[in-house]
């Protein structure tokens, strides 16, 4: 049987499906009486404070910008006072980071959920050890004080400094560090994931962060 028939008559069965859902949800509706209305309007009304109000305690935490973590320290007290973070480890001299900045500023805004963030790797020894940073620009995706995944470089993202803000968003969502209501199988910038070459640092072992000790690191060119 032709694919293009099989997948043309899976989504006619998807549509089917919520079609179904939305008739049943409309039917429910139309025989609930005034009390059990109200109930509901209740429940709805409750729903939209507590999301208010998690949005406010996300502001209060710097959700919905990109900033600057100074030193280690502050680092750790990031990724103890909310649950998703993504940390952008850079340097100055490396232009990449630009590319970077601009995307991960963008997708701040845009997903208060999560607190982006970039560190200076020079001057953080310990979190380029303990993290196993080795290339530079890499994002390091935490969750729950836990390492969950390093993007590195832009090898994910279409080996590319031509990649969208759309891209990142697609590969942020993979790890489920972001809300995405998008297709995660498919990546927006062309089809192509970007995953044919090999990552200089793959995806690690969870790791819990830990603030103590300290180590020296050592660079060359992006790679360290």
């Amino acid at each position: 049987m032709d694919i293009g028939h099989v997948l043309s008559e899976q989504m006619m069965a998807a549509a089917k499906v919520v079609e179904e859902q939305l008739d049943a949800e409309m039917s429910k509706l139309d025989h609930m009486d005034e009390d059990e209305l109200e109930l509901l309007r209740v429940r709805r009304l409750e729903t939209m404070k507590k999301h208010q109000q998690q949005k406010q305690d996300w502001l209060a935490q710097g959700h919905g910008e990109y900033a600057e973590i100074p030193e280690e320290k502050a680092f750790f007290n990031v990724t103890k006072n909310s649950s998703k973070v993504v940390v952008h480890f850079y340097r100055d001299e490396t232009f990449r980071c630009k590319i970077f900045d601009k995307h991960l500023a963008i997708l701040a805004h845009k997903h208060l959920e999560t607190k982006f963030c970039k560190i200076n790797a020079e001057k953080c020894p310990f979190l380029t050890s303990r993290l196993r940073i080795k290339v530079i620009p890499t994002l390091a995706c935490i969750k729950d004080a836990k390492t969950q995944d390093y993007i590195v470089g832009f090898t994910d993202l279409g080996n590319t400094d031509e990649f969208s803000t759309d891209m990142l968003e697609w590969r942020l969502a993979q790890t489920e560090m972001i809300s995405y209501s998008g297709d995660l199988m498919t990546p927006p910038d062309g089809g192509k994931s970007g995953k044919s070459k090999t990552t200089i640092l793959g995806k690690p072992k969870v790791k819990t962060i830990r603030g103590s000790g300290r180590k020296d690191a050592s660079s060359d060119e992006d790679d360290w």
